[in-house]
């Protein structure tokens, strides 16, 4: 039997509140502008880490090294690492003008009436195959503020349909790093997520896109937007999309999307050689937080379970829990509880991937059902906090063009979120799984 120890958890405990008190502090007594990205996660892990280290008794320092360093190393880990650094190069390959492209292209061939509808399926489509929601909105958000100055739409509702479309892309994706730890967390095959989470998603969007052309009836509007466009950027995007619907392995379609976008973005001019090795060091640059958060969670997680903290944590969620259905509920909160305290969805998913296997085992849920609840259920909750990166940044944003609107104008305009989680508890309650 594994031994239960609940003080064990003290080090995750270490982390939340180091982690939260910075960042209101920052946002909210001293005001500064995205507070919580202030707070340097990967030195708050690397805290935790200690607590860790000193609190497990009875073995040397050098048999610490080695625990931690078995769950470093771990299969799961190191593909999630090379996946993270793949990934970044092809967001740093294919750069702006490509999403750009791709909204510019929806747009001109769309009446005005339907503006705010392109901005959701295209903020979307290039999250889907970016794999970065705050990419996506950094990107697409000062076109949503033009259409809303020159259509008539508000801003709001511009802004919250650009969040919910780039979430969309955050939870389904094959390169995003939500996927990507979820995915390899529970060692499971992305298309079989993906398959599983289009279930989910799809009902969501559908009415979500009825929401929205509901509203837009009732707007008076001005006029459309019209800017030039390269129709050739967006294959690197649809070759990725593409190669990981059919089942590709993840590697290869990332090489595809390199190769591809190396070659027309190079071929077209839109950056020299060397500046195309530029952006693939800076997107890989990119990577490094998340890499790094990767590595100190699985260490930090290798000494909890050693300690004992997993089987007590385990034990208390068997107690509230009691069935398939129920567990798959708690894996969901799970996730949902560790993205409030660090308001980022891949740390929420690194550091809640050991607990969900366990509690998979012991529900007999599928691995690709955990993953595929990992994933929604991160990006729901991240979705909605006023002081998540994706909220933050569209205001950031707006305020940078020169208006203003609060985290909550967004919130009260994300209504793919919000069907999102109807979506899923209905998955989880109602429909059955398929079986293998």
């Amino acid at each position: 039997m594994k031994k239960s120890n609940a003080f064990a958890l003290i080090p995750i405990g270490v982390f939340i509140v180091l982690y939260l008190a910075l960042g209101i502090a920052f946002e909210y007594i001293m005001k500064i502008p995205m507070g919580f990205y202030k707070v340097p996660v990967v030195v708050a892990f690397l805290v935790a880490l200690l607590a860790a280290t000193v609190q497990t008794k009875g073995i040397k320092l050098e048999q610490k090294f080695e625990i931690m360093g078995q769950g470093v190393g771990d299969k799961n880990i190191i593909t999630m690492l090379l996946i993270f650094l793949l990934a970044g190069i092809f967001v740093g390959v294919v750069g702006r003008g490509s999403a750009e492209s791709v909204a510019y292209f929806m747009l001109s061939v769309t009446p005005p009436r339907f503006a705010v509808l392109v901005l959701f399926i295209v903020s979307a489509f290039v999250s889907t195959a970016m794999g970065t929601s705050v990419g996506t909105i950094t990107l697409i958000t000062p076109i949503a503020v033009a259409i809303a100055e020159g259509s008539g739409f508000p801003l709001a509702f511009c802004v919250g349909t650009v969040v919910g479309g780039a979430m969309f892309g955050d939870n389904l994706s094959f390169i995003s790093d939500t996927t990507i730890a979820a995915c390899n967390g529970q060692g499971c095959r992305m298309k079989d997520k993906f398959r599983t989470n289009l279930a989910i998603v799809v009902p969501a969007a559908l009415v979500t896109l009825v929401l929205i052309i509901a509203m837009s009836m009732g707007i008076d509007i001005a006029q459309g937007i019209n800017k030039e466009y390269e129709m050739i950027q967006i294959i690197p995007y649809i070759l990725v999309l593409i190669s990981g619907i059919i089942g590709i392995n993840v590697f290869l379609t990332l090489l595809i999307g390199i190769v591809s976008g190396s070659i027309i973005m190079v071929a077209t001019g839109a950056v020299d050689f060397p500046a195309l090795l530029e952006g693939m060091g800076t997107g890989a640059s990119g990577m490094f937080e998340t890499s790094m958060v990767a590595v100190l969670v699985a260490a930090l997680c290798a000494l909890i379970k050693y300690n004992g903290g997993f089987e007590a944590l385990l034990n208390g969620i068997r107690r509230i829990f009691k069935g398939r259905k129920s567990g798959q509920l708690g894996i969901g909160l799970l996730v949902g509880l560790m993205d409030i305290a660090t308001a980022n969805n891949t740390v929420a998913i690194v550091m809640a991937n050991p607990i969900a296997a366990e509690m998979a085992k012991d529900f007999n849920i599928s691995n690709k059902k955990t993953a595929s609840i990992l994933d929604t259920f991160s990006c729901i909750f991240q979705g909605f906090l006023p002081y998540g990166a994706q909220i933050l940044v569209a205001l950031s944003v707006v305020t940078t063009l020169g208006f203003e609107l609060s985290a909550f104008d967004i919130i009260k305009n994300l209504f793919y979120p919000f069907l999102l989680l109807i979506s899923s508890l209905i998955f989880i309650f109602i429909i059955p799984e398929k079986k293998n």
